[in-house]
């Protein structure tokens, strides 16, 4: 019996695709050993052979490319080398969940593999990333036989998956390619414009607001067309105009507002002039009466942009916030693949079957019984891109399921859906033209005969109109008024999200998967922000940028370079173009704009200078320099950092957090007077050494290390002094007093988010220079409060373990830490893994061993 590797995107995806596949009645389930994968198994028919089933899944991207080692310092590498001499490597997306480690394990013996990649280009790059870990653990095939499939599919639907699976086809290298040629520019590109101007510039001046001063190849031209919109309005100049306005009364109590047909003047007096020559005529004759029949057609079928765009202005959703829900209402199930650019169903599409899904939903029940019933219309004839078909609701869903936002895009999506397949709107229009002295005025009403299409989406529906009379040519009327309206000219309004969508897509900014990515980039970095109706304001920095990248080279902002690079990574996804040529062309233009740009970056200087404060007139007063023992000002703006006027040097902080001066105490390598980092009442906090935080002053330190990490032997803020043992989570960290946290008192990993609170309303908590016999971690004095001690008598001393010691066993207490922010050095603590790490602590003592009953008193003191 051979056994068949099946790989899907997300874990949920996975087990819909088996159970579908399986049947569900023989199929076996258990968790995978990185604890979020989980694979499926079942017997059944492989190619008319039998075969053992395996189904699990990646978590998105597998691999993900990253310069070697010392290329990712910023300090050490001239960003211009990132343009050809930095090695890359594929580096894991996400370590911590071992993925490629987790296939080798499931793959090992198996005899074929099945990809169940979403079906785009990302998907096909992902294949390949499979493909990279499990071949070499599988059972090699016999001779010419084949062993790698791919699954073509659409929707999580009975009909859909196993239709894939009986039509088996095989992995697009060429599409792979070109995501590798594509994530290759977007790293060197970016790398290098925006490690040489973030430091230029934050170098220089404090008030940015902003952690990083990026550059994208995608992300520059979507904040050039936000700023172009803004230059339109800061340029605009309002004209007066004048309108001439007319009512007539067919009968008395009624009256009819007419257009005049010039529409409008700039000149008051020749405005003046129609208004008195009007004004001479009692009555307005009917020159001409006419009716015609219209159409509104109905929509197009959904795609992934025109889906973007309407989350965006009708629903209020930003894009990315819509493609997620999008994407999770996708693997379970409920409508089809949310990536696509075709707006055309397949001739075999079933319409029908689709449409009777939602026949018993009672918002649209009528409507589709109805369809039903009389016959449904053939979709109209859109774009075939040749991916997928257009958005299409796969499974009947209520308010109540999915709840929120993904009840509202749910519900958008199906009507839409509904509205391809009614029929078009019909409309009765009457136009009525008069004539007042030489001046022709004009009344239109419409009337509907017909409301097709816009019973489902009534925000399409043609507004109600005033009625028109019953009149024929020649009739008169009696004139109620005539008056001169004074207009002015308005401003463009900032650039809704829906509108930067279409332009992106009308210059090929990104694809339909990555539009929403760069939008939602320039919000975060500070370069626009999002005003109501989800309209984009640029900030002073999205503004100042632009206009220096137009300053020094327009083509870096402009969407024309972006939109021929991504015609040529086109080319190589359809074959017709050499991914190493592309590269290596493209690389060129770009290192040769960067040159230029550093050459050329005085005149973007000259316009940073306007809108924003230098370093030294920036912040206030917080703590000496060890070099001239003057007050250093604390930027609070990000990134946070202190800043020496005098010296002209800067030292940049932990992030995410308060910063405050620490007792005044100083340093005794370099007399910098020390500050103290927090990240809040519930979370950690360390004292740290600007100059050592910014220049390790011991081999085995790295930059960015605080006093908790600090291994100088003697000083009593160091590692050496303050640490108790080995983290109860995570491999590499120690757990440290906090001498700052009384009367609360903790102490807190150095490496990862684990607090530990202990000994509550103590005086006093001391660091022992003995060990503990059992686990070797360091042994802690506490001076209890005599009011509130726990120790029997009237004792209020005692020295023990804090993980052995049974009087302490109760005053221990584990938590992990609130973070600010996810990028916060050490990230989450691994909570499946208690096991101690090996090695020597600083200033002599041994890490804390696990005794052989360890793992059980760790589960008793902190569980």
């Amino acid at each position: 019996m051979r056994t068949v590797l099946m790989v899907a995107e997300k874990p949920s995806l996975a087990q819909s695709i088996a159970k579908i596949l399986s049947c569900m009645w023989n199929m076996s389930s258990r968790k995978g050993l990185n604890g979020v994968c989980s694979v499926h198994e079942y017997t059944g028919s492989f190619i008319g052979q039998s075969a053992h089933f395996k189904m699990t899944s990646v978590c998105g991207h597998v691999m993900t490319l990253d310069f070697i080692g010392k290329y990712n310092s910023w300090d050490k590498v001239d960003p211009a080398e990132l343009f050809s001499k930095a090695p890359t490597e594929k580096k894991e997306a996400n370590p911590k969940l071992t993925i490629v480690k987790f296939l080798q394990v499931e793959g090992r013996g198996c005899d074929c593999i099945v990809l169940w990649l979403d079906c785009d280009k990302e998907g096909e790059n992902i294949c390949f990333e499979v493909l990279d870990a499990v071949l070499p653990v599988m059972n090699k095939p016999r001779g010419t036989e084949r062993t790698i499939y791919r699954a073509k599919f659409s929707s999580i639907t009975d009909t859909d998956i196993c239709n894939a699976m009986n039509h088996l086809g095989e992995p697009n290298l060429n599409e792979a390619l070109s995501v590798d040629a594509r994530q290759e520019l977007d790293l060197r590109i970016g790398c290098a414009f925006t490690r040489f101007q973030t430091k230029y510039f934050q170098g220089k001046y404090g008030n940015l607001d902003s952690s990083l001063i990026s550059f994208g190849p995608c992300q520059t031209p979507t904040l050039g067309f936000c700023v172009e919109r803004h230059d339109k309005i800061q340029s605009f100049k309002p004209e007066t105009y004048w309108v001439l306005q007319a009512k007539v009364n067919p009968e008395k109590e009624s009256s009819l507002t007419l257009d005049w047909d010039r529409v409008r003047v700039f000149d008051r007096e020749v405005a003046q002039m129609f208004l008195n020559i009007t004004k001479t005529a009692k009555e307005a004759k009917v020159e001409s009466v006419s009716k015609k029949e219209k159409v509104k057609q109905r929509p197009l079928a959904l795609n992934t942009v025109e889906m973007l765009r309407v989350a965006s202005a009708a629903l209020g959703m930003g894009p990315q916030h819509a493609m997620q829900i999008a994407e999770r209402l996708y693997t379970q199930g409920y409508i089809s693949y949310p990536r696509t650019e075709t707006t055309h169903y397949p001739e075999n599409f079933d319409l029908k079957g689709c449409l009777r899904q939602q026949a018993n939903n009672p918002y649209w029940a009528e409507t589709v019984k109805s369809l039903l019933l009389e016959g449904i219309n053939r979709p109209r004839k859109g774009h075939d891109a040749g991916d997928h078909p257009p958005i299409t609701p796969m499974r009947a869903a209520t308010e109540a399921e999915l709840g929120g936002d993904g009840w509202r895009l749910y519900e958008y999506i199906t009507r839409h859906f509904i509205a391809t397949v009614s029929a078009d709107c019909k409309y009765l229009q009457t136009t009525i033209s008069f004539s007042i002295g030489p001046e022709r005025f004009t009344c239109v009403g419409k009337v509907v005969t017909s409301p097709g299409f816009t019973e489902i989406m009534p925000w399409h529906s043609i507004p109600l109109e005033e009625s028109l009379p019953h009149c024929e040519k020649g009739d008169l009327f009696p004139i109620g008024e005539i008056k001169l309206l004074e207009k002015q000219t308005s401003p463009p309004d900032y650039l809704t999200e829906a509108e930067l969508i279409t332009l992106m897509e009308k210059h090929g900014i990104g694809t339909d998967a990555s539009i929403p990515v760069h939008i939602n980039n320039i919000c975060q970095r500070n370069y626009v922000i999002v005003e109501s109706g989800r309209r984009l304001k640029p900030t002073n920095l999205g503004i100042v940028l632009v206009h220096g990248y137009y300053k020094i080279d327009a083509e870096l902002v402009l969407p024309t370079i972006r939109s021929a690079v991504e015609k040529q990574l086109n080319l190589i996804a359809l074959g017709k173009a050499n991914y190493h040529q592309v590269l290596e062309h493209t690389l060129d233009i770009f290192k040769r704009k960067f040159h230029y740009f550093v050459d050329s970056i005085a005149g973007m200087d000259e316009l940073m200078e306007v809108s924003f404060s230098p370093l030294a007139a920036t912040g206030k007063p917080l703590s000496r320099c060890g070099k001239c023992h003057r007050f250093m000002k604390y930027i609070q703006a990000k990134p946070s950092r202190l800043h020496c006027s005098h010296c002209d040097d800067t030292y940049s902080l932990p992030q995410n957090g308060t910063i405050k001066l620490y007792k005044e105490l100083r340093c005794p390598l370099d007399d910098f007077e020390l500050v103290l980092w927090s990240s809040g009442s519930r979370g950690k906090s360390y004292p740290l050494c600007p100059y050592c935080y910014n220049h390790p002053p011991f081999r085995d330190m790295k930059k960015g290390m605080g006093c908790n990490e600090c291994t100088h032997p003697t000083c009593q803020h160091s590692l050496s002094m303050l640490g108790i043992g080995q983290c109860v989570e995570c491999e590499n960290g120690v757990l440290v007093l906090d001498p700052t946290s009384g009367p609360k008192w903790k102490m807190a990993c150095n490496k990862c988010n684990v607090v530990v609170h202990f000994f509550e309303n103590a005086h006093k908590v001391r660091v022992s220079a003995e060990t503990c016999d059992l686990c070797e971690a360091a042994l802690v004095d506490v001076d209890f409060n005599k009011a509130k001690s726990p120790l029997p008598g009237d004792e209020t001393q005692h020295s023990g373990c804090v993980f052995c010691d049974p009087v302490f066993q109760d005053l221990v207490e584990l938590k992990h830490a609130t973070m600010r922010h996810p990028m916060h050095r050490g990230g989450q603590g691994k909570r499946q893994g208690r096991g101690r790490g090996k090695g020597r602590r600083p200033g002599g003592r041994l890490n804390p061993k696990k005794p052989k009953d360890k793992m059980a008193a760790l589960a008793a003191y902190f569980v």
